[in-house]
């Protein structure tokens, strides 16, 4: 299972971070990380898979989605593909509580 990073870890660290929410295009109406990108999970893994986000290697990832349980499923799958990926504890709600 990938590193969880909390939300307050995510704000004071921002900079060092590529944020990829992986939520529905639907569910983004709430709001999102500011910088983050937008990539559904399942458009995030096809990508890793493809070799699609190489340029993105090198950095630091950190995921999120509603809840932390899509986000943790990208953080997994970009890890098996070689990527430095972590996941923001409590999804996009720990974010805005913070």
């Amino acid at each position: 299972m990938a590193d969880k990073i909390s939300a307050e870890q995510l704000r004071t660290q921002k900079r060092d971070f590529v944020i990829i929410d992986v939520r529905e295009s639907d569910e983004i109406a709430s709001g999102k990380i500011e910088s983050s990108i937008h990539m559904p999970l399942g458009l995030t893994i096809r990508n890793a898979k493809k070799k699609q986000m190489e340029h993105l290697k090198g950095e630091k990832i950190c995921t999120y989605c509603g809840t932390g349980y899509r986000g943790n499923i990208a953080a997994d799958e970009l890890i098996k593909e070689g990527f430095n990926a972590v996941t923001l504890e409590g999804g996009y709600p720990s974010w805005i509580q913070s």
